[in-house]
Parts: structure tokens; C-alpha cells; sequence
């Protein structure tokens, strides 16, 4: 019979064991993608996004068009990345501010500095910056980037 206490200790394995495999997949990817690089904040160089007026992008590695890719985003106060979704699996981290993020079938959560969302292939969401300072977010894609605008996924 299970109790409680080794329900807890195999659910910390399994988060365990689930980091551990995302940090592994995640460094296999970034092996094959690039040699490295270090870029201080500062050195960034935003430019206006092609889809989303309000928000600012730059490619930090990868060929989006063919393969996997990290950008960091800048976006003001209020601004708002509607609805949408991508065939590639999407992660963001929050570097500054806070950030509203909502996906389909979870409950919308406030992330700030440090804070972390993971969206599965073709999984809908959204984000939105909500305090009065500029919000940046580390973005990465396990694949190919693409977008389809919409709830609908």
C-alpha cells in the first residue's frame, strides 16, 4: 500500500529524473547548433518583431528556419502576444519583470524573474508584460520556427 510520504518521495524522483532529461536533451541540442558564445545584456542589438508591434527581438542562436533557435524578447509594459502557437516545442524564461502567460487547459500564472513555461508543439498561448517595467524573456524552440496566430492552435 502506497502512503502519501512515498507518493511524495517518487513524485520528487520523477521531477527529478524529468530536469535531468531536459537539461541533457537541451545541451545535446545546443552541441549541435553551435561552438558557443557569451553576450553580456548590454551587447544585445533588439530589433522591432515582424509579427507583434509592441515587442522587440533579437536571435541570440540557431537558424530558426531550419532547426532550433533561443531569442530574447524586450516588451514594454501592457504588451500583449496574442494568442498563437508554433509546430515546434516553445520554453521561456523570464529574465525582467513580470509576465502574465496563459496556455489552453492551465490556469493563467504571474512569472517573474527566473520564471519558467514550457509549451508542447501546437500547444495555444499567450503572453503578456504587467508591471511598469520593460519585460525581457529568454525564448528557445526545439525546431524549426513558424507561427499560427489564434486560440485555436
Amino acid at each position: 500500500m502506497m502512503t502519501i510520504l512515498s507518493l511524495k518521495h517518487a513524485a520528487a524522483w520523477r521531477l527529478i529524473a524529468a530536469v535531468l532529461g531536459v537539461l541533457t536533451s537541451t545541451a545535446a541540442v545546443a552541441g549541435a547548433i553551435m561552438s558557443g558564445t557569451m553576450k553580456p545584456l548590454g551587447s544585445v542589438r533588439f530589433a522591432p518583431d515582424n509579427d507583434v508591434p509592441c515587442l522587440l527581438s533579437a536571435l541570440e542562436t540557431g537558424d530558426p528556419a531550419t532547426g532550433p533557435s533561443t531569442w530574447i524578447l524586450k516588451a514594454p509594459a501592457g504588451c500583449v502576444v496574442p494568442w498563437h502557437s508554433h509546430t515546434a516545442g516553445e520554453q521561456l524564461m523570464v529574465i525582467r519583470g513580470a509576465v502574465l502567460a496563459e496556455m489552453t487547459d492551465h490556469p493563467a500564472t504571474r512569472l517573474g524573474p527566473g520564471g519558467f513555461a514550457a509549451m508542447g508543439g501546437r500547444m495555444p498561448h499567450q503572453f503578456t508584460c504587467v508591471r511598469k517595467v520593460t519585460c525581457i524573456m529568454m525564448i528557445t524552440f526545439d525546431g524549426r520556427y513558424d507561427i499560427r496566430w489564434g486560440k485555436g492552435g
